[in-house]
């Protein structure tokens, strides 16, 4: 398995999820943990051969965390919800 980090700056611009996964792609990497997302309410999106889970933004919108993960060891991985007091 191969592991990586991304600060990816921002996925609000038409296309960015799609290039992300493309790159992760070219350099072979099955799980990617990446940072400052800037997507609300957090869910799972489809991109390539990959899925980004993503966390909820705070208030200052500024933050915001992920991990793409291939789709062939997406199984492997287990998602929960964290609530905040």
């Amino acid at each position: 398995m191969r592991f990586g980090t991304w600060n990816v700056r921002s996925l609000y611009r038409s296309g960015s999820l799609r290039a992300v996964a493309r790159e992760l792609a070219r350099y072979k990497l099955d799980i990617v943990a990446v940072l400052e997302v800037r997507w609300d309410k957090g869910n799972a999106e489809g991109a390539g051969d990959y899925i980004l889970f993503y966390g909820k933004l705070n208030e200052s919108n500024r933050l915001g965390t992920g991990f793409f993960v291939h789709q062939r060891v997406v199984s492997t991985v287990k998602t929960i919800e964290f609530v905040s007091d």
